[in-house]
């Protein structure tokens, strides 16, 4: 269950009255490889399949093929859940000990970058040559927003949404946490084998370094959100050829990075 009802005193112009509230339900998921722990994460319960998928893709523990991977469940507690996953030792990647090893590339010589230049040097680092039209992306948004179901539930999920270059939108998930959401799409990808199809990924929230890594990682070009991205997400932008777009809403949106696959 995604999102839970919550009883709350609300006060409001010196008076109070008891109101029924719904909630986005945040609980662990442990997760173990080969029966050997290896990460908690803080989730909203619902497409944990695709998230654990997402997350070994992310952090370079296993990107290969689906039939190699078996996941088993079991209820540690009221608030824990173990998902156990099955893999030959042969197939873990280096991300199996070291699950932030994006941070060695940051001495690029691109940090501090304030201005957007059009003939960057790495413009070419991701392979798909991908554009799209601020209106089209605008479309997308506001499809992204009216399928949000736990948010306009409870106002306090995060979603990401995946889109392929004609605008079809290839997956759509909630979370309430931003990095989560953008796991549970990408890990939904793979399973479906619709990852290589997918143009550009729209977030909820703001965006940091991290999710601009998973972006490139998945090799998807294009990546916008509602709010801003960080001074990081920006310069690693730069570095991988993604185009990072922030403050889109409306008809409006920011290109920080590589506007060269935007078109009006």
């Amino acid at each position: 269950m995604s999102t839970r009802d919550y009883q709350g005193q609300k006060y409001q112009k010196n008076q109070r009255a008891l109101v029924r509230d719904v909630l986005t339900v945040e609980e662990a998921l442990q997760i173990t490889i080969n029966n050997f722990p290896f990460t908690v994460t803080m989730r909203t319960p619902g497409n944990d399949r695709a998230l654990i998928r997402g997350l070994l893709f992310s952090e370079d523990v296993y990107r290969g093929d689906n039939a190699a991977l078996s996941l088993a469940y079991r209820q540690k507690n009221a608030i824990t859940r173990i998902a156990n996953v099955t893999l030959d030792k042969s197939l873990l990647g280096a991300g199996i000990k070291s699950t932030r090893s994006l941070l060695s590339v940051s001495s690029c010589g691109i940090c501090g970058r304030q201005e957007l230049d059009d003939a960057s040097t790495f413009k070419d680092c991701l392979t798909k040559k991908t554009t799209i039209s601020v209106g089209k992306m605008a479309a997308s948004f506001d499809r992204m927003r009216t399928q949000q179901d736990d948010f306009l539930r409870s106002g306090g999920s995060h979603a990401a949404a995946a889109f392929s270059e004609t605008g079809d939108l290839l997956s759509l998930m909630e979370d309430i946490g931003r990095h989560n959401a953008v796991d549970k799409v990408i890990g939904d990808l793979l399973w479906k084998d619709q990852l290589e199809q997918a143009s550009y990924l729209l977030v909820s929230g703001r965006i940091s370094y991290e999710i601009v890594s998973k972006a490139y990682i998945a090799q998807i070009p294009i990546l916008a959100a509602v709010s801003a991205p960080s001074s990081l997400a920006v310069e690693y932008s730069k570095q991988f050829g993604l185009t990072l777009l922030g403050f889109c809403r409306g008809e409006r949106a920011t290109c920080y990075a590589n506007d060269w696959r935007l078109t009006l």
